[in-house]
């Protein structure tokens, strides 16, 4: 569906930028086999409303709650990983590809002999805390090498089986979650008296914070088209069930309240930065990604008497949305610039501080890092508050949606190159820059002993980030940057046996408390490579620009070429 998008604000031409031909990758999906698969499908489904009730067997199995199994079929694909070392480009794959294949497939979770999703890390050294369980977040790039690798029956068992937790009463502290709510992870448990298994679902009130995670809901919506769009079978996204769980989720978010700004209002925990990291507000990660799966969400969900209200909110949503993102929450060196100019205590729709940010605010950093060519999208805007963090997950995400015009896209890949010691050092990728610390660190994460100065959340590197800038780095015709990164990250990551994350200002140090082993680590590189060798695997995860969508900013300096 077009989204269109009127202002009277004028724009120039936008600049000529390579971009992938997405024109193979047809919106709505062929549907191969549907009536065989959905006839399977929902069979399956029919067995588990007549199955043992959730509360029956919480009272059986220890306060555990309990999904029953959905079966999964294959759908077949080109192969492009471990076992089939062809490469498309007629590239010989590197050695770690092999030795990663081994590795994701050994963190495989089966539930009644089925594929159902991969374990966080495989690191015996320590506790496990919930390392031994399956996150929708770090799923998703394990997923996606499956798919890549023509491999989708364990896509499409992980969707059907969370689909399925989605569905239980969820209750924290004697509270009702929203219906809609997506797990945070899960786990197998097998009772060995009755010789059954069953998944014990974490929405939040096993969390470190308590927080529910906003982000999964939508990482399973674009997960879904990935899956749809990788296998061309649209026969999984057109089951009732899945067409109502997507509904479920959104309506969570497009839900009317008392907010005046079409973003999304979080609270700190809810996404990647899982704990008290500042982030509460309108986080970008949170914003970029509601965006996503709203545009995703467009192209799943059928226009029948169910669907048709709410595909209508979603357009007007992200009419608005795009809109407030690509007004408020860009940063480039004009717009710096008159930030540092504001005047404050405006009033009226006349102002131009709309937020009332006080220019004594921004910090010093800010001025250094900001080149006179490149941007980005900041961390949070909210009343009297800019965050000008850099955060990775929604800059990228920001690209591979089309949230940022091709002119944004194009500033965010040039200030990575301007600021490639700072962004991305000797381990890609910093997940927020710059670290906080001091007094600063105390207030804004609470004394928290594991996000310290350039660790963890806190400026700490991730390798599972690689997947995300090499789609953005191929989707804005910059794939040198994508190759360049990936070079660094082969001469440690295996030899370090695929670390969560590195510390220190440039990423040299395996971090102080980083599980080895990672999965979506491993996974990670995994979708990096193969998307270097096969840019066509592009089109699951990265959205084109809607050609009716009109930029609606003013070109600053650093989109002058």
């Amino acid at each position: 569906m077009d989204i269109s998008i009127n202002g009277d604000i004028r724009s120039d031409p936008a600049p000529v930028i390579e971009e992938i031909d997405f024109s193979n990758f047809t919106d709505k999906p062929r549907t191969l086999n549907t009536e065989r698969q959905r006839s399977c499908d929902e069979s399956l489904l029919s067995e588990l409303s007549i199955g043992l009730s959730p509360r029956h067997l919480l009272r059986t199995l220890d306060s555990h709650r309990v999904a029953d199994q959905l079966d999964g079929t294959f759908s077949p694909g080109r192969r492009s990983g471990f076992n089939t070392p062809w490469s498309q480009n007629g590239y010989e794959p590197h050695p770690m590809m092999a030795e990663a294949w081994e590795a994701l497939r050994s963190s495989l979770v089966h539930f009644r002999g089925q594929p159902v999703g991969t374990i966080a890390a495989l690191d015996n050294s320590d506790e496990k805390l919930n390392y031994d369980q399956v996150f929708v977040r770090d799923f998703v790039p394990s997923a996606l090498a499956f798919l890549m690798n023509s491999e989708p029956e364990i896509v499409r068992n992980f969707i059907l089986k969370t689909l399925r937790l989605q569905s239980w009463e969820k209750k924290i502290d004697r509270f009702q979650l929203g219906e809609g709510v997506m797990p945070a992870s899960f786990k197998v448990l097998h009772d060995p008296v009755r010789n059954f298994e069953t998944l014990i679902a974490d929405f939040g009130e096993s969390a470190i914070g308590r927080v529910a995670p906003v982000d999964s809901g939508f990482w399973w919506i674009i997960l879904l088209r990935a899956y749809t769009k990788s296998t061309g079978d649209s026969s999984l996204a057109e089951l009732p069930e899945c067409q109502k769980g997507m509904r479920l989720i959104l309506s969570l978010c497009l839900s009317e309240g008392f907010d005046t700004f079409p973003t999304l209002l979080c609270a700190d925990g809810c996404c990647m930065i899982d704990r008290r990291m500042g982030v509460y507000g309108y986080p970008i990660e949170i914003q970029a990604l509601f965006f996503m799966a709203l545009r995703c969400a467009l192209v799943l969900l059928k226009q029948d008497d169910e669907g048709k209200e709410i595909v209508q909110r979603i357009s007007k949503r992200l009419h608005a949305l795009s809109y407030h993102m690509r007004s408020y929450f860009w940063l480039d060196s004009k717009q710096l610039n008159d930030i540092y100019r504001y005047k404050t205590e405006e009033y009226s729709h006349t102002a131009v501080n709309k937020f009332n940010v006080i220019p004594d605010s921004l910090p010093e950093w800010v001025f250094d890092f900001m080149p006179i060519r490149g941007g980005y999208f900041i961390g949070n805007v909210s009343p009297a508050r800019m965050d000008f963090r850099w955060f990775c997950l929604g800059n990228c995400i920001a690209i591979l949606s089309s949230m940022a015009t091709p002119e944004q896209s194009t500033a965010i890949m040039d200030l990575i190159e301007s600021r490639w010691e700072e962004l991305v050092g000797e381990m890609p990728l910093k997940v927020v820059y710059p670290a906080i610390e001091s007094h600063e660190w105390r207030i804004v994460t609470g004394s928290d002993p594991k996000n310290t100065r350039w660790s963890y959340h806190n400026g700490g590197s991730w390798p599972v980030l690689l997947w995300l800038l090499t789609a953005a780095c191929i989707k804005t015709g910059r794939p040198q940057i994508a190759r360049r990164a990936i070079e660094l990250a082969e001469s440690r990551l295996l030899k370090d046996n695929w670390p969560e994350y590195y510390d220190g200002k440039l990423g040299r140090y395996i971090g102080k408390q980083a599980r080895k082993n990672q999965t979506w680590s491993i996974a990670g590189y995994l979708v990096a490579k193969m998307m270097l060798e096969d840019p066509s695997h592009l089109g699951m995860i990265a959205l084109e620009e809607d050609k009716q969508m009109k930029p609606l900013m003013r070109r600053s300096n650093s989109w002058t070429f």
